[in-house]
């Protein structure tokens, strides 16, 4: 029969014992945080942003800046044709860029990639479309054969111009309340800190 003293030699020897066999072990437990799986996993579709007001004008600009520049692309001959080009090209670019804009929404890319400012690239992105295709549209009215295309093209160039207008106006007031927001807290969190530290100071008058 072991005394209290055998028994806690031993407890402490078998501690020392697996502590030695622990740090030797290859397997070690580590402290590094475990990332989770990125990538295409963890994309999901946002309905909710399909039914807001931002996503139902994006779409309705996808749509029509698309039915514009099939209508351009229609036309064979043309005598002078810069209005055309310019239509062609400002249609072309607006379907591009506002169909990434649309397909980073609703799939919450722009979460992933918090560094760029999405309300002030959306507002850049909405207005530049809306002067472009209102510019583009006029051209295309004055300088045109009369043909069908070619009318139908000024048409849709004025609609998308309209919703383009509609979405820059909700950018701009998006934006604004956003900065406001972002400058409220910063302003709050300059007023504790002046409180804070003058609390510290009242605290330890010897500082003074």
């Amino acid at each position: 029969m072991r005394t209290t003293e055998e028994t806690e030699g031993f407890d402490g020897e078998a501690s020392n014992t697996s502590m030695i066999s622990g740090a030797s072990s290859p397997y070690q437990p580590t402290t590094e945080p475990v990332h989770s799986m990125g990538g295409w996993r963890g994309l999901r579709w946002d309905v909710e942003y399909l039914k807001s007001y931002f996503g139902i004008l994006k779409l309705v600009e996808v749509v029509l800046a698309l039915i514009g520049f099939i209508c351009i692309e229609t036309i064979m001959m043309c005598s002078p044709c810069g209005g055309v080009y310019f239509f062609e090209f400002v249609s072309c670019s607006a379907f591009v860029v506002t169909g990434v804009l649309l397909i980073i929404f609703c799939l919450n890319l722009h979460i992933r990639v918090p560094h760029i400012n999405w309300s002030l690239t959306d507002l850049v992105n909405t207005a530049v479309s809306a002067f472009f295709f209102l510019l583009s549209s006029l051209v295309l009215a004055f300088i045109n054969h009369r043909t069908g295309a070619e009318i139908a093209a000024v048409v849709f160039g004025f609609l998308v111009t309209c919703v383009y207008g509609v979405n820059a106006f909700l950018a701009i007031r998006r934006w604004r309340l956003g900065s406001g927001c972002q400058g409220t807290t910063q302003s709050n969190e300059y007023i504790r800190a002046r409180t804070a530290s003058r609390g510290e100071m009242e605290a330890r008058p010897e500082l003074v």
